[in-house]
């Protein structure tokens, strides 16, 4: 691969970050973006990587840093939403949207490198531009409206479950009562069961008498 050795313009500057920011934001290394800018640029991604540390990557920070955490939502995203969902998720962000994602208002930071005439946009360029601009915020609408859809179906299962916890006290409380109660019918039936054996044992006690040809009660032996 032949290496340039002219200078880095600001458009370059402005691919690499780009470039770094979408690989990092869908969960990709720096290193693989390296190898796409150096792809693109006709460089190594050692120059590349050099160049992103040296003196890019401070321009970014607060956009890496974004990036970074549009990653973790983008994964907490996935976990909490069904497969249909998940394909608007894994949907690539085209380039023109990573731009949009990114400051575009940002101004170049005065290095000690020549100066380079900026370039003009095409007409072609301009309406291409707004083109996928209208298809980001499309999709950014449709994931909106998804996300907003997810919400809504989790209050109505968190609803649910709290209506089922109460329930579910209702019944141990109504078990509870019934053990109780069954208790306190075995203690009865046990009460009467002894008194009914202590009647019986009365009864045999109580000594039994008759009335002999004399006119005389004596004692009939059980």
């Amino acid at each position: 691969m032949k290496v340039r050795q002219d200078a880095w313009s600001h458009e370059d500057d402005l691919m690499l970050a780009e470039t770094v920011l979408r690989h990092v934001r869908e969960g990709s290394t720096q290193l693989k973006a390296f190898d796409e800018v150096g792809d693109r640029l006709s460089r190594t991604s050692a120059a590349v990587g050099f160049r992103w540390n040296a003196i890019v990557r401070e321009r970014y920070e607060q956009a890496l840093k974004l990036a970074k955490k549009q990653r973790k939502e983008m994964k907490r995203a996935e976990r909490r939403q069904p497969e249909y969902t998940k394909r608007e998720l894994h949907k690539p962000v085209s380039h023109q949207e990573q731009r949009l994602s990114q400051p575009l208002l940002d101004t170049p930071v005065q290095t000690t490198e020549p100066s380079v005439t900026k370039k003009q946009l095409t007409m072609r360029e301009v309406i291409t531009f707004l083109s996928n601009l209208e298809q980001s915020a499309s999709s950014t609408n449709k994931l909106r409206t998804n996300l907003e859809k997810l919400e809504s179906e989790n209050q109505h299962i968190k609803e649910e479950n709290t209506l089922l916890h109460q329930r579910i006290k209702t019944l141990e409380n109504e078990q509870q009562v019934m053990k109780e109660d069954y208790q306190s019918l075995i203690q009865i039936m046990d009460r009467a069961r002894r008194m009914v054996v202590l009647n019986d044992n009365e009864d045999q006690n109580v000594p039994t008498f008759k009335m002999d040809k004399n006119g005389n009660l004596e004692k009939v032996a059980r």
